[in-house]
């Protein structure tokens, strides 16, 4: 008995060095540049971008032999996310892959229509739906990626995909899509604002002058048009230049 023991032991013990030398002595190094790819991807392994999940099509991008824009989930934030990563220039997302949806989704299984075929959990890429076979299923909210992939096999369409509800702790405050365009028009808006007073200053003045020069002009015009009153005043006024004398 007690050698049994000691040959199992020693068979064990063996082959861990073994196979300890062999994973450093034949390690396989990963690709660097697959790995930061696959770190921008959203892990939804929703086979929409036509490769088996988010890995393999990482792999794809970084050996050029996919686009940058197969990514429905991930939609713009991932295409400028991998542009700015791989220095090429963004691209528009495929025409063949559905854009995302702008609120997230997840999927629902009503339960009450559930007949337990487990279609749905072996189709779920991301283990997010629970159950066993002829019983109630259900999906894990927080593990679910939204990919739709259990939708086809539902036998009696059960599932059902619906906005992922906001929470204090899932809510996130969203960019807006035209922050550089606000930052660009501040320097405009100051400027005019800044303007605005000394233009309302320069044309006080102008209005001034434009009246006393309409006066002016009125009264060389009624001047012109009386020439009996502008004698009469030049009369006047020799006739007073005389008495004084």
């Amino acid at each position: 008995m007690l050698t049994a023991i000691l040959i199992l032991v020693g068979l064990a013990v063996f082959f861990g060095l073994v196979l300890g030398y062999a994973s450093v002595k034949f390690k396989v190094e990963g690709d660097p540049l697959s790995d930061q790819v696959d770190s921008l991807l959203p892990q939804t392994q929703c086979g929409q971008c036509s490769y088996p999940g988010c890995r393999p099509y990482a792999e794809a991008i970084a050996k050029g032999e996919a686009p940058i824009n197969k990514c429905p989930p991930g939609g713009e934030t991932t295409i400028l996310a991998l542009a700015d990563l791989l220095d090429v220039e963004p691209m528009e997302l495929d025409e063949d892959a559905e854009a995302a949806p702008e609120t997230p989704e997840v999927a629902v299984i009503i339960e009450q229509d559930c007949i337990g075929c487990t279609l749905c959990i072996q189709a779920c890429p991301v283990d997010a739906i629970v159950g066993a076979a002829k019983l109630m299923h259900t999906v894990i909210e927080s593990e679910c990626t939204g990919c739709e992939l259990c939708l086809p096999p539902c036998p009696v369409d059960c599932i059902v995909m619906e906005p992922l509800k906001k929470t204090p702790d899932s809510w996130k405050w969203i960019e807006p899509k035209s922050i550089e365009k606000t930052y660009h028009m501040v320097p405009t808006i100051i400027e005019t604002t800044i303007k605005e007073p000394s233009a309302m200053a320069t044309s006080t003045p102008l209005n001034d002058t434009q009246d006393n020069q309409s006066d002016t002009t009125g009264l060389s015009s009624s001047s012109d048009s009386n020439p009996d009153v502008d004698k009469k005043s030049k009369n006047d006024l020799n006739e007073k230049t005389r008495g004084a004398a």
